[in-house]
């Protein structure tokens, strides 16, 4: 194996462009595995880690490279570990300190990866980690979600949306989602139980007594959800603001929980009016969890959605297609063969 690899990094935050770099291949630690990458896919977390959005949250160090979840070949792993060999076929989300799948390995620790599913290709598996284990952490460890509860599910069509869908069906859920008129036959092939064409209707006019919104848009959209949720529901988002709770939960220190408590004083507000719930999710990375989705999308239950391919060299294409948030599942990175 080389000691060189190519990964694709920004230097600074902001609006700059990815740079492809020859960089060492990191060093494993005791707990750690090294994975050949063979595809990644690309997330709006990706897009706003490069812009500093989650500066915040996460503290990186520059250069970057950036990239959330992957699939891959172990190719050398670590003393302590024990649950996984060289050649494993394995896929994953690294924890938020330890980013860096836009290139061709990736040090990550044992319990942050699973063994592939047996019946996904190395591009279908890299399409799965990190919005499964979203799904999976809003639906089922945050709103216990139960059977015949009903959810709505901003954004159907999306990397997100596509997969919660799925998994809220396994959950035996009533599911309702936003989507564009040309999305929603495909969007019922996945299970959904009710549609709304987000160009002629309004959700919250379509929806009540709903017993969790799943909140992918956050702004104007969030804020509407709290007409939709029954009393004692829950709400969940991705793109909404971290308020103290969220604070507290991660142990931010007092002066962010401080901030986020101002910041967000509107939305709370709008939790004691309605009488909901309102949580804040930054999805953990979870071997564990991971397993547990496997055995679903082995059974056939959850199957990932792949909108485009590109190479590696090609990131910042992914990255811009990503942006403008027109996919219709997942985009994918494919590092190698």
């Amino acid at each position: 194996m080389a000691n060189l690899m190519r990964a694709m990094q920004i230097e600074k935050y902001g609006h700059v462009a990815l740079v492809s770099k020859q960089v060492p291949v990191p060093e494993i630690g005791a707990n750690d595995v090294l994975v050949a990458i063979r595809a990644a896919s690309v997330n709006p977390i990706d897009f706003k880690t490069h812009d500093g959005e989650v500066k915040l949250l996460v503290k990186h160090q520059m250069p970057l490279t950036l990239g959330h979840d992957f699939s891959g070949v172990i190719v050398k792993v670590g003393k302590q570990v024990t649950k996984f060999k060289v050649g494993d076929e394995v896929y994953g989300r690294p924890r938020d300190s330890r980013i860096g799948t836009f290139a061709e390995y990736l040090a990550v620790n044992a319990n942050d990866i699973a063994l592939k599913p047996g019946n996904l290709t190395f591009v279908e598996a890299a399409a799965i980690p990190l919005v499964a284990l979203t799904s999976y952490q809003a639906l089922i460890d945050i709103a216990k979600l139960k059977p015949h509860q009903k959810v709505f599910i901003q954004a159907g069509a999306g990397g997100v949306g596509s997969i919660a869908i799925q998994l809220a069906k396994i959950l035996g859920a009533y599911v309702a989602t936003t989507t564009s008129a040309k999305n929603e036959k495909w969007v019922r092939t996945l299970g959904t139980d009710q549609i709304i064409d987000y160009h002629k209707q309004d959700f919250e006019t379509a929806l009540k007594d709903y017993d969790m919104v799943f909140d992918t848009l956050g702004g104007q959209q969030l804020r509407k959800a709290f007409k939709v949720v029954k009393p004692h529901g829950t709400i969940v988002s991705l793109s909404g603001l971290p308020n103290a709770k969220f604070a507290r939960e991660r142990k931010l220190g007092w002066f962010k929980t401080l901030l986020f408590g101002l910041v967000t004083l509107n939305l709370s507000r709008l939790e004691r009016r309605s009488k909901v719930s309102y949580d804040f999710l930054f999805m953990q990375a979870s071997g564990k969890e991971l397993e547990q989705l496997t055995k679903w999308i082995e059974a056939g239950k959850i199957k990932p959605v792949v909108d485009k391919v590109f190479t590696l060299r090609d990131a910042q294409k992914a990255l811009n297609y990503s942006e403008k948030g027109h996919a219709q599942g997942k985009i994918i990175i494919k590092v190698s063969e």
